[in-house]
């Protein structure tokens, strides 16, 4: 009898820690529809005080069929991909309902790392015989914001 009731415990513990980790998941993730609905430019600009850049964006010819968090967020590693986007975001919330958005928004070293690793990736083909040591946008002003923010137009 004893030995039932020990597997009996045993088997609800673990439901239980299954169950909550399956929980902890969803809600680190979110619903799909919500995770889904925060990779696009329409939710980035939403309580971002980046209506310049968005719209940039909108007019920016062939970048304009990709999403911020293709260029702003790690796209080689889907595990390093959400956690940024994690950091990131929570980051932009804070300073956003805080009222801490500068009057500029620069980009951080990291975000250049990302978005340099991000221009080669997709452009890999038309770099790989280009020195690398230049940000691609030190000679490519105009993308992808256009003249705006850091990557401004001299």
């Amino acid at each position: 009898m004893g030995n039932k009731k020990g597997r009996r415990g045993w088997l609800i513990a673990l439901t239980v820690l299954g169950v909550g980790i399956l929980v902890a998941i969803f809600l680190a993730l979110g619903p799909p529809q919500l995770l889904a609905k925060s990779e696009t430019p329409n939710f980035c600009a939403s309580c971002h005080v980046m209506e310049e850049e968005y719209d940039a964006w909108a007019h920016a010819g062939a970048h304009r069929r990709k999403a911020c968090v293709d260029c702003h967020l790690p796209n080689d590693n889907l595990a390093l991909h959400y956690v940024w986007k994690s950091i990131d975001g929570m980051k932009d919330v804070l300073f956003f309902y805080s009222n801490q958005v500068p009057e500029r928004i620069e980009i951080s070293g990291h975000g250049k790392a990302v978005v340099q690793a991000n221009c080669i990736r997709c452009h890999e083909t038309t770099v790989d015989h280009i020195d690398q040591k230049r940000l691609c946008w030190e000679c490519h002003r105009r993308v992808p914001h256009r003249g705006v923010g850091s990557m401004q137009t001299l």
